[in-house]
């Protein structure tokens, strides 16, 4: 009897469990997709499609972007909490960041990318009024392609709806207006944010193509301090590189005007209202990361309202003076080409401090007010090359300790960026070259006495 009791109790136990166990295997799923797959959103909301003037409606299957009115409303594929935790974004914290020569190496693949798939064109040269960001799913480490206006590009707070190469629906909101180096922000439709890697923008002079720029912001999701440093030690590395030229050819440049120039070509590109109002070590170290991104490209469409160019922002004026007081450097006579290469850029601009220093050191309200404590040698030699060097002496004699108030307004602004800089960014100093002397007689050989 206790047997046939036992038998029954474990036949209906097995019945319960089976019948649990049909109703777990019919409930939905919320496992995660696999790493490299890729999940669609079904978009609720239908974009608002505007007008470009002088052209067509644009479609949302357009590569060219619609205009958003308002954000799409999605709908997660899993109802509950657990969607919410599936297609939450990471928080940047617990985002695995790259290295600097990994982020080298996807900028490389996705430049490739661009220049390999069929050019949209304007009769016999590219079309000048499209741009095109190429984008890293950091999810499934895919780069898509998306293609708008660069109008809309270059309009900040616009936000456009664009399908991306792969067809993945992303917007792209314009977070800053400012040519190549323009800072977007795209994300698809639950949220997920892409990296922009490269732009691929047509520059055109007057209407007519003329070259087309591949260049990488420095998003948020790029910058790290090893992309900081890299772009500290290029900056520091390619000095040194135009001082060896430079003395090659019996020009020395003091190692203070090295250090100080170092520190220039990282003012010379901070916009002053961003100074004002944003963290400045973190600005500070966003455009050393530029550097870090571009290399030898970084600042090389820059120009500024005066006709300054590239990294060392010199005007015509003033290269042209130091190719003619140092004809034996052999600087590129063409302006605009000298700027872009950074080697011959900083070897002039070096040239020219040198020269500045050299002069204002002869001048007696200089020699004054150097020793009355009025002023240092960094001041007058920053003020020097952000303004006309050769007032500077007046300004010593009619201002005295008050000189500072008599520069022009942008020149004060542009000490007090010097002075943050040389209080928050480390730099090492440039140190004299080693000189050969004659070897005493004891010496070993193949060693100098220094």
């Amino acid at each position: 009897m206790k047997k046939n009791s036992l038998a029954v109790v474990l036949l209906i136990l097995g019945e319960l469990a089976g019948g649990i166990q049909a109703q777990t295997t019919s409930a939905p799923q919320t496992q995660d997709p696999l790493p490299n797959s890729e999940t669609r959103p079904r978009t609720i909301a239908s974009p608002v499609v505007v007008k470009r003037p002088g052209a067509e409606n644009v479609s949302p299957a357009s590569p060219l972007g619609t205009t958003v009115g308002t954000k799409p409303e999605t709908r997660p594929l899993v109802a509950g909490p657990a969607a919410t935790e599936r297609h939450a974004e990471p928080s940047p914290a617990a985002a695995l960041l790259m290295s600097p020569p990994q982020i080298q190496a996807r900028i490389a693949e996705a430049e490739r990318l661009l220049k390999s798939r069929p050019a949209q064109t304007a009769l016999s040269s590219p079309a000048i009024d499209m741009v095109t960001l190429a984008l890293l799913d950091r999810r499934t480490s895919r780069i898509h392609l998306a293609t708008l206006y660069k109008e809309s590009f270059l309009t900040k707070g616009s936000e456009l709806l664009v399908p991306s190469s792969l067809g993945t629906p992303l917007t792209i909101r314009i977070l800053r207006a400012n040519g190549v180096n323009t800072a977007v922000a795209v994300f698809d439709n639950q949220g997920h944010s892409f990296v922009p890697l490269v732009v691929e923008f047509p520059i055109e002079k007057r209407g007519s193509f003329r070259e087309m720029a591949y260049y990488t912001s420095a998003h948020p999701a790029l910058l790290s301090p090893d992309l900081t440093r890299a772009g500290r030690s290029y900056v520091h590395r390619m000095l040194d590189l135009a001082v060896k030229r430079l003395r090659e050819k019996g020009n020395f440049i003091a190692p203070q005007i090295v250090d100080v120039a170092e520190r220039l070509c990282l003012v010379e590109h901070v916009d002053h209202d961003r100074f004002r109002n944003e963290n400045r070590a973190a600005l500070f170290d966003e455009i050393y990361s530029l550097f870090a991104l571009n290399e030898p490209d970084t600042y090389r469409y820059s120009v500024s309202t005066a006709g300054a160019g590239g990294m060392v922002q010199m005007i015509p004026w003033a290269y042209n003076l130091v190719r003619q007081r140092h004809p034996g450097v052999g600087l590129t006579p063409d302006f605009v080409v000298g700027m872009r290469n950074h080697a011959n850029a900083l070897q002039a601009m070096l040239l020219y401090m040198q020269d500045t220093w050299n002069d204002l050191a002869a001048n007696e309200d200089v020699q004054y007010a150097l020793s009355a404590r009025q002023a240092s040698q960094i001041e007058l030699l920053a003020a020097g090359y952000n303004s006309n060097a050769a007032r500077l002496p007046l300004y010593l004699r009619r201002g005295g300790s008050a000189w500072r108030t008599l520069i022009p307004r942008e020149t004060q602004m542009y000490l007090q960026i010097y002075k943050a800089v040389e209080s928050l960014v480390p730099q090492t100093p440039h140190a004299n070259p080693p000189v050969a002397r004659a070897r005493p007689r004891s010496a070993r050989p193949n060693s100098f006495v220094s």
